[in-house]
């Protein structure tokens, strides 16, 4: 079996979505030693930011008068959906950027959206998908940040209602906590939330690792 895992964290060190994701993996190596992982590292091997106008505008351009742009634009989608195709189970890593869906993953969407057999259709239906995401500050209910989250929801929105994945969403909020000092006051909460995270991810690996 075939784990398609997609991070877009610009770190690769420290990173906290990078953290969740590792254990999902673990969890799934755990149930199926030796099977295949296909990687992507959006946040770091960054998809062309162009890519996205020349798909477009290929897809209303006869195949025969598309430019190289265009051409490359339009194999790079393909090759994107190919691999959520290929892939028995996903794993999406995507941080909280700016209360934010982080830009590489917007591209990274957008891509996909113009390969005809994404655009319009729930192409994973029901193939199974975990979401790790984490978010530097606090979003829930009675924060002063809440409904600043403008990520998670979009996220859920596009992955599962629109693409049609099986979606479980491992969270991990209050990351910046020993980072900004102002934030010092909320360190056994974040450590709890960590904690919690971190045992989300193992019961989402396993759940991953059981198909």
């Amino acid at each position: 079996m075939t784990l398609f895992r997609l991070d877009a964290s610009i770190r690769t060190e420290g990173s906290a979505s990078r953290e969740i994701a590792d254990i999902v993996e673990q969890e799934w190596l755990a149930a199926h030693p030796g099977d295949t992982i296909e990687r992507r590292h959006i946040g770091v091997e960054v998809l062309p930011a162009d890519a996205w106008g020349s798909a477009v505008t290929a897809g209303f351009t006869p195949e025969a008068e598309r430019t190289p742009a265009q051409r490359e634009a339009v194999a790079l989608a393909a090759t994107l959906v190919d691999e959520l195709l290929a892939a028995d189970a996903i794993l999406f890593a995507v941080p909280l950027y700016n209360y934010g869906v982080s830009q590489h993953f917007k591209t990274y969407i957008d891509l996909v959206a113009t390969d005809p057999r994404a655009f319009g259709q729930q192409f994973l239906a029901g193939k199974k998908a975990v979401l790790a995401t984490v978010r530097g500050g606090a979003y829930g209910a009675g924060t002063p940040r809440e409904g600043w989250d403008h990520s998670t929801p979009f996220l859920r929105r596009i992955i599962a209602d629109s693409w049609g994945a099986d979606l479980t969403i491992v969270e991990r909020e209050f990351t910046l906590v020993g980072v900004n000092p102002a934030l010092d006051d909320f360190k056994d909460m974040a450590a709890q939330l960590h904690e919690g995270a971190l045992q989300s991810a193992r019961e989402a690996g396993k759940a991953l690792g059981a198909l």
